[in-house]
């Protein structure tokens, strides 16, 4: 098993902690992870996009070649990065931020994460998400991750969010 995953948006949408986060919690399954980032200058607004490969045998090259899923937060990283994902892939978006005519799972992280209080928290919705649907990762793998990860004083708000991405998939 191999998967290739990119997450792409724009700074803030904590893109490159995401990517952090599901390459540890590969690691907690047992699993080889391998991730990278880049992100503009700008802390804030600029492009964004984390890679993790995750595999059961040796990862022999550290970047992804072509996604078998993509995650895009925003309409630039769509623009970008959208037609990457191969014909057997799986893109996931948010509907509340991307317009697309390709075949995507469509979901409101930022309407979800403004629901429980703190936009900040979509990309741990999205995680959830996409863990339910790609199996790439277990959730009680994902769970400590998260916790491992996020600041203090917003472990409930976190496991909240990674719940609703969940059930949301």
């Amino acid at each position: 098993m191999k998967k290739e995953i990119q997450l792409a948006g724009f700074g803030g949408q904590g893109i490159v902690l995401s990517g952090v986060v599901l390459g540890e919690a590969a690691i907690l399954d047992g699993l080889n992870a391998v991730q990278t980032q880049s992100y503009g200058p700008e802390s804030r607004g600029g492009a964004a996009r984390a890679d993790v490969i995750i595999s059961d045998t040796p990862i022999d090259y550290p970047k992804v070649v072509s996604p078998d899923i993509l995650v895009v937060l925003s309409q630039p990283a769509y623009d970008k990065y959208g037609g990457q994902v191969g014909k057997q892939g799986l893109l996931i978006i948010d509907s509340d931020l991307v317009q697309c005519d390709d075949d995507a799972l469509g979901v409101p992280f930022s309407k979800m994460a403004d629901e429980l209080g703190r936009r900040i928290v979509a990309n741990v919705i999205m995680l959830g998400t996409l863990a339910k649907v790609s199996g790439c990762v277990t959730r009680d793998s994902l769970e400590r991750a998260v916790l491992r990860n996020v600041p203090k004083g917003t472990e409930e708000l976190n496991l909240s969010a990674l719940d609703a991405g969940f059930r949301s998939a």
